[in-house]
């Protein structure tokens, strides 16, 4: 296959181009278990206090069925309330409540704040009542977004709210208590991927004052920056998934995430069976806070040394990459290209010249004769473990879009470059286009021109390093990679979807379709048959990387 070939196949596998995706689906089922109840709404077990503010809402946040009164109290005292229910803040003129209960009949945000006088005189509250045609009771959690009627969102925000469902007693049902319920925007997200009807969304959660809110979720420390990714690629449901756990084990940096079984509703009408979208993950995003990477923080007055060397978070995106983006001079051969700066946002002149010009120095060093010299040679500018790390793992996997898209870096203050965090797991382990469905050869040696960086290529020419990631694999396989503990982790992961994948390809009957747009994918009759081929194209994998053309006879029996 030629350059100009593979560069088209990788354009079509990650730009969004006129051809839709869209995989045909069937009206979405009733997921198993499912019951029509009826009834008032189970309430937010611990409404966040700054969404409800100085007003006591009769029924706290949740679903219903039918019609719902509602009444508003507030502690402020001599105070009037004044409501909305399109989603605004109320004002003075907005409408007086006079202590008549509301009858709410469809999905509503009632905001609420009291005025004493004609001025605010305490903090707004809101609740949130998604208005529902059915119940059901899943053994996953349950995700819901109601867009309040707005239609399919685009690539702008779109004001709308969220409850998610934990199981009580091993069942999630729409009907019980909400663990979080809350103002959020969300938004399309992704390039080849948010063509497919079962599309990824970015979430950011908001507070009465359209600013983040940081809530838990599943287990995950307190953020307000989410994504949600939908598996429809990936048959097996877990390729992300399984990826982001075993770089953790590693010690490399990689997002967290829960699975969820995920509803949206983009009509004006109740929730219903329809909106079912099926299996998602919830997944950190890659940002700068004390609960991801946790770096410096970068302010805007910090423009001079030690303060301005970092901390930095920056990627590959070929073909794709959005401003601020980092310009390389020298010949396009060995150049980096498409290098995306993505924090600190906004980023100010003198950060944006100082990062190109410390990524300039390494650049032009990894091009010199001298670039592996163990003292001032790169050593010196990157932490090595995590380039290890990451070629192990892009390699593993052979990622399509390995060193090219969503290759992320980062660099704190006074450290090193170092590689990470994992992202865009989709088309891996025999999902995608070319020579990255095959178990044998090197996902480095991919041809896409212009090339995003050389930087692996240069590493591993250097037998130092590639001592290293022999060793590492040697560990690896001794381990982690073992088959042992391969299938350990293939049953942990997989055991809590079986039911849930049943329904998701209900509603998604792709397993057996080979093409999905201009991506290639596994045909089997069933999800275990898709687990089954990953875990044998795995095993495949390992025995070439184990062979002598790869990184030679360390590996463990049985992998």
């Amino acid at each position: 296959m030629g350059v100009m070939v593979r560069n088209l196949l990788a354009q079509l596998l990650g730009i969004a181009t006129a051809i839709s995706l869209a995989a045909v689906g069937g009206t979405a089922p009733v997921p198993a278990g499912a019951a029509d109840v009826r009834g008032a709404p189970t309430a937010a077990a611990d409404s966040p206090a700054d969404l409800t503010g100085d007003i006591d809402f009769s029924v706290p946040s949740g679903t219903f069925q039918g019609e719902l009164s509602v009444s508003l109290g507030t502690s402020v005292t001599g105070a009037e309330i004044r409501y909305t229910t399109d989603g605004t803040l109320p004002g003075p003129d907005s409408r007086r409540y006079d202590d008549t209960p509301l009858l709410l009949s469809g999905t509503t945000q009632l905001r609420a704040r009291p005025f004493v006088g004609g001025a605010p005189a305490g903090d707004p509250g809101t609740a949130l009542y998604v208005a529902r045609a059915m119940d059901v009771s899943l053994d996953l959690p349950i995700l819901v977004i109601d867009g309040y009627g707005k239609g399919k969102p685009g690539r702008d925000f779109v004001d709308s709210a969220a409850l998610l469902f934990e199981p009580t007693g091993g069942y999630a049902s729409l009907s019980a208590t909400p663990t979080l319920a809350t103002r959020i925007g969300y938004h399309l997200r992704g390039t080849s991927s948010s063509l497919f009807d079962k599309a990824p969304y970015r979430v950011e959660f908001r507070d009465n004052e359209d600013d983040d809110a940081d809530y838990p979720v599943l287990g995950m420390p307190a953020e307000s920056d989410w994504v949600l990714r939908g598996p429809y690629t990936d048959k097996a449901l877990i390729r992300e998934a399984l990826t982001f756990d075993l770089a953790r084990q590693l010690g490399y940096q990689a997002p967290r995430y829960a699975f969820v079984e995920f509803y949206l509703n983009v009509a004006d009408r109740p929730l219903g069976a329809e909106d079912y979208q099926g299996v998602y993950m919830i997944v950190e995003t890659i940002k700068n806070a004390k609960n991801r990477l946790d770096l410096k923080e970068l302010d805007p007055d910090d423009v001079t040394l030690p303060a301005i060397s970092g901390g930095y978070i920056f990627k590959f995106e070929w073909l794709t990459a959005e401003e601020p983006t980092l310009e390389c001079v020298g010949r396009p051969a060995t150049c980096w290209h498409y290098l995306e700066v993505v924090d600190p946002s906004p980023l100010q002149p003198e950060q944006q010249a100082w990062l190109t010009g410390h990524l300039q120095q390494f650049n032009d060093l990894m091009q010199s004769r001298s670039f592996a010299d163990p003292t001032t040679g790169y050593p010196a500018w990157i932490d090595v473990g995590s380039f290890v790390d990451s070629l192990i793992l892009n390699e593993l996997t052979r990622n399509f879009d390995a060193y090219a898209r969503s290759s992320y870096f980062y660099k704190d203050r006074g450290g090193k470059i170092t590689a990470g965090p994992l992202w865009d797991l989709d088309i891996t382990y025999g999902v995608g286009g070319g020579d990255n469905l095959e178990t044998a050869g090197w996902q480095y040696e991919q041809p896409r021109w212009p090339k995003p960086n050389n930087w692996i290529n240069r590493l591993v020419t250097d037998p130092a390093f590639v001592g290293l990631v022999r060793a590492r694999w040697a560990e690896l396989r001794r381990g982690p990679l073992s088959g042992a503990q391969l299938d350990a982790r293939f049953a942990a992961i997989t055991a809590p979807l079986v039911n849930a994948a049943e329904r998701n390809f209900q509603r998604w009957p792709n397993l057996t379709t080979e093409k999905i747009g201009p991506i290639v994918t596994p045909t089997a009759d069933t999800w275990q048959g898709q687990v089954r081929y990953m875990r044998d194209w795995m095993t495949e994998r390992m025995a070439w990387l184990d062979s002598s053309a790869g990184w030679g006879g360390a590996a463990a029996a049985g992998g």
